[in-house]
């Protein structure tokens, strides 16, 4: 099964597992599962540590090697996925979320959330 990762997520599997449910630390640590973490979420982390945001205080750069050391592939934007953002109801208005939800969609990928917002999209979706 092929996971992508909210930013959240990325967050505490990376720097504080503790966080992590007992479902979500199964489902990464499973050999099987490939892990992937869309570049909107680097992008988000660069802009929102850069706002002082409190959780978000990581180095973008050490975490984005930090994930790809540790078996995880990178989703690029591309414009389909940029596209397809315009074809979401308005459940959510995070540019950040949205992007991710219309990459799972367009990618056939499975969206991992922490965010019951964001669960409520149609698609390949799943709340942990």
């Amino acid at each position: 099964m092929r996971f992508c990762l909210d930013t959240h997520l990325l967050l505490w599997a990376a720097g504080d597992p503790n966080r992590l449910t007992p479902e979500s630390r199964d489902l990464l640590g499973d050999p099987a599962t490939e892990l992937l973490f869309s570049t909107a979420s680097i992008w988000e982390v660069v802009i929102k540590n850069a706002l002082g945001r409190s959780d978000f205080r990581v180095d973008p750069g050490q975490l984005r090697d930090g994930l790809m050391q540790n078996g995880y592939s990178e989703l690029a934007i591309r414009s389909e996925h940029a596209l397809a953002v315009g074809l979401l109801p308005p459940i959510h208005t995070d540019p950040f979320d949205r992007i991710l939800i219309a990459q799972a969609q367009v990618e056939n990928i499975t969206l991992l959330t922490t965010d019951s917002k964001v669960a409520h999209y149609p698609g390949p979706i799943r709340a942990v």
